[in-house]
């Protein structure tokens, strides 16, 4: 164990200054072709999953400035369809840091270009991690809310973080109960 690591594995290196949510804001937008269609000529969801990820990404990497890693998406909301020729702009944000991780809060508005029509059609919560050249865990900046809002996404991120966290004990305990279950039972031959 390096000098810089603690009993986790995780690379502490240097303690980073915190970043205010405005620093990792960051946009994108793409014209949905026919190739990210469905039969129905509506943006496949799939692909918008890609592109929120993509765009989450952007913000994680502006917050943490090292490599990041797509740890779950946590929430989303297919709000409206999306249609063939539309723009879709992606705007994304890191709503709260962690230790090692980060929420990303993603919003998504199609706009019709014939007509210059904007709706907001999906918003979803990613989280990613910070990580070094070797896959190791590394820490990131605090987040600095400045704006209302910001501080409702700010507190609301710790909601979600627990609400996750008790899940995942949920569903670790269920496989710790079915393996148990499985052990006890006589096996057929």
């Amino acid at each position: 164990m390096s000098s810089t690591e603690n009993k986790s594995g995780f690379n502490l290196g240097t303690h980073p200054a915190a970043r205010s949510v405005a620093s990792t804001q960051s946009e994108m937008t793409e014209l949905v072709l026919p190739n990210d269609t469905n039969t129905l000529g509506n943006l496949l969801g799939g692909r918008l999953m890609h592109f929120i990820d993509m765009t989450g990404a952007m913000a994680a990497y502006r917050h943490a400035r090292t490599y990041i890693v797509t740890a779950a998406m946590d929430h989303i909301d297919f709000i409206q369809p999306v249609h063939l020729g539309n723009l879709v702009t992606l705007k994304s944000s890191v709503n709260r840091a962690f230790t090692t991780s980060m929420e990303v809060g993603v919003k998504v508005w199609a706009e019709d270009t014939q007509t210059g029509k904007v709706l907001h059609v999906a918003s979803a919560f990613l989280v990613f991690v910070a990580i070094d050249k070797e896959g190791r865990r590394v820490r990131v900046p605090e987040v600095i809310p400045e704006t209302p809002e910001e501080q409702r996404h700010y507190a609301d991120a710790l909601l979600r973080r627990q609400h996750r966290e008790a899940e995942a004990a949920r569903r670790k305990q269920g496989k710790l109960a079915h393996a148990e279950t499985e052990s006890s039972e006589p096996h057929s031959r």
